[in-house]
């Protein structure tokens, strides 16, 4: 199994270079919420995929991650645009370094999943005091949205079934709207996909690409949202 603790923390570049091969999502989130002159928190921001999309959009974002590695490659794709309306804090998602009632959206791209699928222990409480942190910080009539895998390689949603219980608990508990998209991976080249799918996913996905000889992986992914 691959250990994406590990990677997280010693090979961000990599596995940034990895989701840079998916569409940008800020066009995604303006149709949820319009992101002019909003006040946004990323909830495990990683290397930025949000919050630079975000940025340049918002009056001010804050990039949370529990990896100080990956947020030092947030920050430098920050600096290179030239960008000043930014914080990078790291973060557990259940203790949120933020003031209450001081942003207008949260943002959370393929992370609550870590602490809340049910191979995790406690993994009920976990979503709970997360989605409770970010309603505390949330101004009257702000937004969560929340980005999760429902499937590598699937070209219709096929979630894992570690996750099956926090996505109904997403909609049956907290009240979250739910749609799905496709997120697919657009690789370089077959070489490029064989490398970089072994290297987060595994052996196994490898070997699916090297039969297939493709440059694209499939992926679906589902969005959550809930304005509060």
């Amino acid at each position: 199994m691959t250990d994406h603790a590990r990677i997280y923390v010693e090979e961000a570049e990599k596995y940034h270079l990895l989701i840079s091969k998916q569409p940008l999502l800020h066009d995604v989130i303006e149709e949820i919420k319009p992101l002019k002159g909003l006040d946004v928190v990323d909830v495990g921001a990683g290397t930025g995929r949000l919050t630079v999309a975000l940025a340049p959009l918002v009056k001010s974002v804050i990039a949370l991650d529990a990896s100080a590695e990956m947020l030092a490659v947030t920050a430098e794709r920050l600096k290179q645009k030239g960008l000043r309306n930014w914080q990078t804090h790291i973060a557990d998602h259940r203790y949120l370094p933020i003031k209450d009632n001081s942003a207008d959206l949260v943002v959370a791209g393929w992370t609550v999943a870590y602490i809340a699928n049910d191979e995790v222990k406690d993994g009920a409480l976990n979503l709970q005091e997360t989605i409770a942190e970010m309603k505390r910080i949330l101004r009257p009539g702000g937004t969560i949205i929340i980005f999760e895998t429902m499937g590598t390689g699937e070209t219709a949603p096929n979630p894992p079934d570690m996750l099956k219980s926090y996505y109904k608990r997403l909609q049956e508990e907290y009240g979250f709207a739910h749609r799905w998209i496709r997120m697919d991976y657009q690789f370089e080249s077959v070489q490029q996909a064989l490398e970089l799918t072994q290297f987060f996913f595994g052996d196994e996905w490898a070997e699916k690409v090297k039969q297939s000889q493709s440059s694209v992986v499939p992926e679906c992914a589902g969005i959550w949202w809930l304005h509060v």
